[in-house]
């Protein structure tokens, strides 16, 4: 049986998933898995870094002869579609966490590795605080954040829900779900590690 400890880290944009990922993996010792590393993990397969990281949690189709690493494949009229990314990317994620526990953030993997013994959790936090963090970061109005965490969260709703068939935020769908905003960014990281710890006895 595999013994590997994984938390998989799903999250409303703006909700401070990311940094809190950051900090369980910096606090247990755990690598962190997010859509950067996992896309250079799947250059493995043969296309570049660059044609999953366009992806970006959305569906899309390219075309293979602009993004392939090497220049030996491919022609103009040849394409790979989004259910071949994300085919390839859930085996590069199920090949990760059977070999060593991690933190994943995103890309469906509580779906993907669903038949392993994994702590499912859901950041979110109220849109007017996710707001003004996204204001802060990008150096952009209230308003204009607010149309861009509407636009991210749409698009990671429907990559999630079309890929597993699920609702993306469900909680029925995880074993936590948090609210970033009530402990902040440090308290919810400790929250999670405390019930992880509690889980991996």
């Amino acid at each position: 049986m595999n013994n590997n400890k994984i938390i998989n880290i799903g999250r409303e944009f703006g909700s401070g998933g990311k940094d809190i990922a950051r900090l369980i993996g910096k606090k247990l010792g755990l690598p962190i898995y997010d859509n950067e590393i996992i896309s250079k993990a799947a250059e493995k397969s043969g296309f570049s870094k660059e044609l999953f990281l366009n992806s970006d949690e959305s569906r899309s189709i390219f075309s293979i002869s602009s993004f392939f690493a090497s220049g030996r494949y491919g022609l103009p009229d040849n394409y790979v579609g989004d259910n071949e990314l994300f085919r390839i990317q859930s085996e590069v994620i199920k090949g990760i966490a059977t070999k060593s526990s991690a933190v994943f953030v995103g890309r469906c993997s509580d779906y993907i590795l669903r038949n392993m013994d994994c702590l499912d959790v859901f950041i979110t936090a109220p849109k007017k605080v996710r707001a003004g963090r996204i204001s802060d970061r990008l150096s952009v109005s209230i308003e204009e954040a607010e149309t861009i965490i509407k636009r991210k969260d749409k698009t990671r709703q429907t990559y999630y829900n079309y890929f597993t068939l699920g609702n993306w935020g469900m909680a029925s769908n995880y074993d936590m779900c948090i609210d970033s905003s009530v402990l902040g960014i440090e308290g919810t990281a400790d929250l999670i590690i405390a019930v992880a710890k509690e889980k991996w006895k």
